[in-house]
Parts: structure tokens; C-alpha cells; sequence
């Protein structure tokens, strides 16, 4: 409790106890009707600090009241208060406490307000016999003190109960919240993966492309200015559509509902192209029909390719033919790309966000990759559903592990 609390209970508590000992002052005819008073106004005091201790006092000078036969007076009041605040405020057991109480209680005072009466009565005639109505006296005190006590219990257990039921609805509230504040920030990272996952894409085969075209312009310059115009085009014109490409995502970036650049099927001729352009023997077999595969597979099926090739190109023995292969099926897609490795390991090494990237794209999908040595070979094999299985990527399904980062080992 707040230290205010405490004191505006205190505060009430002596107002009400100075309040009845200025209407009964004059009937105090015993200290013990004046020590059960402060002991009443104690206990309201202390009803909500300690619901239980409160009862526990009150229980203590109503019992003192009875054994020093004091009539009742208005500091009796003081035990609805306290029995309130045992099914508001306390614990199970002082909740079950004051429901004891609140039925003990009244049957306790019915029997001693009844036997007093019943003493009164004697040598005085009635029209019926003084244990009759004596009896009648009895009922008529435990219906009373019942109401008192009882009433206040049943008020307090229903505040309770609908105070326990707004902090569910609090607590729901807050728990759905949270949720979506966590999912929403599940699907940023996810859009943030994606494109940077694309860029990765872009970036890297673009330069590729760029650096071996300017390799060869630069050799070709004196010997045959024709190659070498032809490779400055080329690299003007890779230039161009990754710089349009980069734009796109950079849009996607800055605004929530952005386009990102989805190549499709037919545009891995001209992938194919780009990379014999530059110098790497690309053989390409096929199988089956595409034309009616969705937009996100076909997407990921450019992609796959795009970095594998990349890939071989960087990392892979010069002069020897790379062999990809892509097969389609009603309700598969199958791709595998196999160069020879490089054994000196003059290509260089790589970040391996080439290889994570396809891992990512082929689960998102629901499909599977392998990627790894194969003898003198290294092989990429994609085998994804022709239907993506879901939108989005799990968080944290696609681990890195060092056996599948073809381009952190060297080819």
C-alpha cells in the first residue's frame, strides 16, 4: 500500500472511533466498553495494511466485549468494514476467514444477545413463555449481524473478482500487443533479409560482370579496339540495369509497399549470355515446361542460378565448363550447377552470403539445397515444390554452417 492509503484508513478509522465515543460516551458506564471501542477503531484502521490482523482484533474485543457482558454498540459497525476487506484484499485463507466469520459471527451474537434477554425476561409474564420470546430475539439479531457481515463479504468478492478480470483483460491486451509488435518486427526483419538478400544478388554478378568485362577491354584495347568496345558496352549496359535495379530495392526500402526487380524465367538467357560474355563456359540442359510457374519461383529459380554462376565464375577453375541443369516438373523444380574447383586458391575467398542467400530462397519456398565439394567438383543442388509452401521465411530456420559456404572455403 502507498503510505497515503495508510494514512487516510488511520485518519478514517479515528474520525468514525472519536464519532462513537462522542454519541455513547454517556452509556460507558465500564474502561472496557471505552477499551473496546479503540480496539474496534484498530482494527479498521488495519483493514487493508492487514486484512487478517484486522479480524484477528476484532475477533479479540468482540470476545472481550462478550466476557466483560457489554451491551453492543455503533464500534460494532466497525467488523462490516473488516470483514469487506478480508475477501477484497486478502489472501485465500483470510478470504475464507472472514466467511467463517461472517457466518459465526452472527450465530455468536444471536445466542449472547438471546441468553441476555432471555435473563431480562425472567419474573416478567408474557402472553407466551420468555425462552419463546427470547427466541424470537435471537433470530431476529442473527438475521441483522448476518446482513451486516455477509453482505459486505459477497461486495468485497465481487470487486474482487471484477478487478481480477479487468487485469486479465489488461494483461490480454498487453500479451496481444506485444505479439503484434513482435511479429511486425519479424516481418521487417524478413523484409530486410530479402532485400538485402537481393542486393547481395544484383550487386555481386553485376561487378562480376563489370570486372572481367574491364579485364578484357583493357587487354583487348591495342590488339582489337572492336572487343574492346563491345566489353565497354556490355559493362554500360550491366552497369545500367543494376543501377536500375538497385534503385528499385532502394525504393522497396524506403517505402513499405515498394517493387522489388523480379527477373523471370526468360531472363536467364541473358544471364547465360553475361556470363559466357565473360569468359565462363556456361552448358545449360533442360527439362520440361516453366511457363506456368509462379512469379516467386521463378524468381528464386533466377537467383539460384544467377549466384551459382557467379559463384563458379569467382571461385571456380578457369577455362573449364560449368554444367547446369534445370529441370521441370508438374510439381517440382529441380536445379544443380557443378564447376571444377579451383585448387590453388588464387579466386579468393568470399563472405558466404552468396550461398545463405540460395538456402534462403529454396526453404522459403519449402524446398531443400545442398551445396558442397563433390571430388574435384563443386555442386549446387536446389529441389523446391513448383508452388511455394508459404511466403515467408521462419526466423532462424536457415543455419550457417561452415560445410555449405562454398564461397568462405574457395572452390
Amino acid at each position: 500500500m502507498l503510505r497515503a492509503q495508510v494514512i487516510t484508513d488511520v485518519v478514517i478509522a479515528v474520525v468514525l472511533g472519536g464519532l462513537v465515543l462522542v454519541v455513547t460516551a454517556r452509556g460507558m458506564d465500564s474502561p472496557f466498553a471505552f477499551l473496546t471501542v479503540l480496539g474496534m477503531t484498530a482494527a479498521l484502521a488495519l483493514r487493508r495494511l492487514s486484512p487478517g490482523l484486522a479480524l484477528g482484533v476484532a475477533w479479540v474485543f468482540a470476545v472481550l466485549e462478550m466476557v466483560t457482558q457489554q451491551m453492543p454498540d455503533l464500534s460494532n459497525a466497525f467488523i462490516a468494514g473488516v470483514v469487506y476487506s478480508t475477501s477484497r484484499y486478502g489472501s485465500r485463507r483470510v478470504r475464507l476467514a472472514g466467511l467463517v466469520s461472517s457466518i459465526v459471527g452472527p450465530v455468536t451474537a444471536a445466542l449472547y444477545l438471546g441468553l441476555d434477554d432471555y435473563r431480562q425476561r425472567q419474573g416478567i409474564v408474557t402472553a407466551t413463555t420468555p425462552e419463546q420470546e427470547s427466541f424470537k430475539v435471537a433470530i431476529a439479531y442473527f438475521a441483522i449481524v448476518l446482513l451486516l457481515l455477509l453482505l459486505p463479504w459477497l461486495a468485497g468478492l465481487v470487486l474482487r473478482t471484477r478487478r481480477s478480470a479487468s487485469m486479465s483483460r489488461e494483461a490480454q491486451l498487453l500479451a496481444e500487443r506485444d505479439a503484434a509488435r513482435a511479429d511486425r518486427a519479424v516481418a521487417v526483419e524478413q523484409e530486410r533479409v530479402r532485400i538485402a538478400r537481393d542486393m547481395h544478388d544484383i550487386v555481386a554478378h553485376s561487378l562480376a560482370v563489370v570486372i572481367a568485362q574491364a579485364d578484357g577491354a583493357r587487354y583487348a584495347l591495342k590488339a582489337d579496339p572492336a572487343i574492346a568496345d563491345e566489353a565497354l558496352g556490355t559493362i554500360s549496359s550491366t552497369a545500367r540495369r543494376a543501377l536500375g535495379d538497385v534503385r528499385e530495392l532502394l525504393g522497396a526500402l524506403r517505402h513499405e509497399q515498394g517493387t522489388a526487380p523480379t527477373p523471370e524465367i526468360d531472363d536467364i538467357d541473358r544471364l547465360i549470355g553475361e556470363m559466357r560474355g565473360v569468359g565462363l563456359d556456361v552448358r545449360v540442359e533442360r527439362e520440361g515446361d516453366p511457363s506456368g510457374l509462379p512469379t516467386t519461383t521463378q524468381l528464386a529459380i533466377y537467383r539460384i542460378v544467377q549466384e551459382s554462376l557467379t559463384n563458379a565464375w569467382k571461385h571456380g577453375e578457369p577455362n573449364t565448363p560449368v554444367r547446369a541443369s534445370l529441370t521441370y516438373r508438374p510439381d517440382t523444380v529441380e536445379i544443380t550447377v557443378v564447376n571444377r574447383r579451383a585448387d590453388d586458391g588464387t579466386r579468393g575467398p568470399g563472405t558466404g552470403h552468396g550461398l545463405v542467400g540460395m538456402r534462403e530462397r529454396a526453404t522459403m519456398t519449402g524446398g531443400t539445397m545442398t551445396a558442397g565439394p563433390r571430388g574435384d567438383d563443386f555442386a549446387v543442388a536446389v529441389r523446391m515444390p513448383s508452388v511455394p509452401a508459404s511466403g515467408q521465411m521462419p526466423r532462424g530456420l536457415v543455419p550457417t554452417t561452415p560445410s555449405t559456404l562454398q564461397e568462405r572455403t574457395g572452390r
